[in-house]
């Protein structure tokens, strides 16, 4: 991690890196970390959330859709945790600070209702009976890095994850996961649509890719657990006004969203 000790700069970049979280601005981020480096130095972060009085409310699944896919290679699927004080549902208001670079996806919702028995050994059958329900739902993202960023970095810092905004659920039975069409709209104005076949990894297999990834670092999906498995649109969050996703087959979710001057 540079000419310094590797330990001085860890602790550098997670205070840097927290205190982005914090503040919404980041500075000394620059450091040589191994994607498994970031996840276990993202885990440390959360830690601190807890010990501040929240917890984890559930997982992030990153690269699996799009353009994004494999980009930080073949098959690594790293993950971001998602505060449970951070869960929002439809139709929610935030209110962000301004100046802040926010983003938002649309991303379907999952919610685990019993745990793998064996996570290290999951599959995708084994996850369709663990989470049985899914909600259209948005990722909050809080773009606090800036220039360009190692993969390990990035993932410290929690794939940028703030929050999620959840709609209602229904069977998974009743979910033809290929067919689905999203529709993003702001203001009621669509500014994009996206088709699920070809654009997504399989749910499933995500969860599935999720609870062994959890198993190597001594985690584990529990009831309750909500987890987002990849997007299908995105849009920086610039001013005020609502934004809606319509998920064909599936609901929608909304979130009114203000960007007001506020104290940081």
């Amino acid at each position: 991690m540079g000419d310094r000790s590797a330990s001085t700069e860890a602790t550098e970049l997670r205070n840097a890196l927290w205190n982005a979280a914090v503040t919404g601005q980041i500075t000394g981020a620059d450091a040589d970390l191994t994607v498994d480096q970031g996840q276990r130095m993202q885990l440390d972060l959360l830690q601190r959330h807890i010990e501040q009085g929240d917890a984890c409310g559930g997982y992030k699944i990153g690269l699996t859709s799009g353009a994004s896919r494999d980009a930080f290679g073949v098959n690594v699927r790293p993950f971001g945790c998602v505060l449970r004080s951070r869960i929002f549902m439809s139709p929610a208001t935030l209110n962000l600070p301004q100046g802040w670079r926010f983003g938002l996806e649309n991303e379907l919702v999952f919610r685990i209702d019993t745990a793998p028995e064996k996570p290290g050994q999951a599959d995708a059958q084994q996850m369709r009976a663990a989470a049985p329900c899914v909600a259209p739902g948005f990722e909050i993202n809080h773009h606090r890095l800036k220039g360009s960023q190692g993969n390990g970095v990035r993932v410290a810092d929690n794939l940028s994850q703030w929050g999620i905004v959840v709609g209602d659920f229904r069977s998974i039975e009743e979910t033809a996961f290929e067919a689905i069409v999203v529709n993003l709209e702001h203001d009621g104005v669509v500014v994009e649509t996206t088709r699920a076949a070809g654009h997504i990894d399989d749910h499933f297999e995500s969860l599935a890719r999720l609870a062994r990834r959890l198993d190597q670092f001594d985690l584990a999906l529990k009831p309750g657990d909500l987890v987002i498995t990849g997007s299908f649109t995105r849009a920086p969050i610039n001013a005020s006004g609502t934004w809606t996703g319509r998920f064909s087959g599936v609901g929608e979710v909304s979130v009114y969203v203000s960007q007001e001057q506020q104290e940081k």
